[in-house]
């Protein structure tokens, strides 16, 4: 027999467990279901940071959208604490990105200030070589500048992930590993999903399911036209403090070790593995930043892909053929976490439109094709 529930999320990651814990918090009766280990689960393989900076340079409801999901993460983070037991390790002391060539400095402090003209709460900060020092005693003497902002911070992936489906179950929500998502029946205002686990019924379906949103979404009137982007992630042994503020690039974990990161390969595909040269620039560029990781052991690294629409952007909408199915995209699950618990989850619920998110469906595509 069919088992019935309020809502259904299909993912079972960041975007998945943030809005499912925003749900049952509503007083709904959810269950999430995830393919487990089978998937590639991009919340287990990224970088950790809640990044404000360089976010919606030509979108101010993203640029506003970010800002204010990093101001709900404090409340967000002490909310999962008290819910699970679990810390997850949240440090927002602003964020920097470091730069060795002027240039370079240069165009991002113009797309910054392009950013903070049209989003009236996001501050920042250009510095100089001087002024990089002041902060990171150890920075190399590459280092020419670096933009800051007090938005940013990071905090523990895992720890975070594992406090989500604790604090969802704690609030009554049903976890259903192995439970891929086969295909979806509508009919009668009754949503029949055909799983691994067995057939389930909800009355609301969100789609969070991360790049196996593009097959989903079709099948309740949706779009979602997402595609990998495979970045690199290493992580050295553990190290005395030295890193006070998180990088783009380089931060110092709560564990102590040192994680390493920021490729970009849209043309690896759906390969989560990892390539040597990519790793070798890596760690090049980090000894510049930083020459005391120089003698650092490198005990992991990893690929993992990011779930990108073409223009980089969330997508969150609401099917109009079929009322109550919902698709939640977005490559910033760390970030957004604490919108998808506090605004998404709301929306989704039925109290109110998306606020925020309003600006985010899969239409603006259709209207950049007509356009070309």
């Amino acid at each position: 027999m069919a088992r019935h529930f309020d809502v259904i999320v299909a993912g079972g990651g960041l975007v998945g467990l943030s809005i499912a814990c925003g749900l049952t918090r509503e007083g709904l009766r959810v269950a999430v279901c995830d393919e487990g280990e089978h998937g590639f689960c991009a919340s287990r393989g990224n970088f950790g940071l809640i990044w404000v900076q360089g976010k919606g340079a030509d979108s101010p409801a993203y640029a506003n959208l970010t800002a204010h999901s990093a101001r709900l993460w404090p409340a967000f983070a002490e909310r999962l604490r008290g819910a699970s037991g679990i810390d997850p390790a949240l440090a927002q002391p602003g964020g920097f990105s470091l730069y060795l060539d002027t240039g370079e400095l240069a165009a991002k402090a113009a797309l910054m200030n392009r950013i903070e003209a049209r989003a009236p709460d996001f501050r920042h900060e250009t510095l100089d070589a001087e002024g990089v020092r002041r902060h990171f005693p150890d920075v190399g003497p590459e280092v020419v500048g670096a933009i800051h902002t007090p938005h940013d911070g990071h905090v523990n992936p895992l720890k975070t992930l594992r406090a989500l489906l604790i604090a969802f179950q704690a609030q009554g929500g049903v976890y259903l590993p192995r439970h891929h998502v086969a295909n979806v029946e509508t009919g009668a205002g009754v949503f029949t999903l055909s799983t691994a686990g067995g057939s389930l019924e909800c009355g609301r379906f969100v789609l969070a399911a991360g790049l196996g949103n593009a097959r989903l979404a079709p099948l309740v009137g949706l779009r979602a036209p997402v595609a990998p982007v495979r970045g690199q992630i290493m992580i050295t042994e553990r190290l005395p403090p030295f890193l006070p503020y998180p990088t783009s690039l380089i931060r110092q974990t709560d564990e102590g070790t040192v994680q390493i990161g920021e490729s970009q390969e849209p043309e690896a595909g759906f390969d989560d593995g990892t390539r040597p040269d990519v790793l070798a620039g890596m760690a090049r560029r980090a000894i510049r930043l930083f020459p005391r990781l120089r003698p650092a052991r490198v005990v992991r690294a990893w690929g993992a892909l990011r779930i990108m629409t073409p223009d980089a952007l969330p997508l969150y909408e609401e099917s109009r053929s079929h009322p109550g199915a919902f698709v939640a995209s977005c490559h910033s699950g760390v970030t957004l976490a604490a919108a998808h618990h506090g605004i998404i989850a709301p929306w989704i619920a039925g109290k109110g439109g998306p606020g925020l998110a309003e600006d985010f469906h899969a239409e603006r595509f259709t209207f950049q094709t007509s356009a070309d």
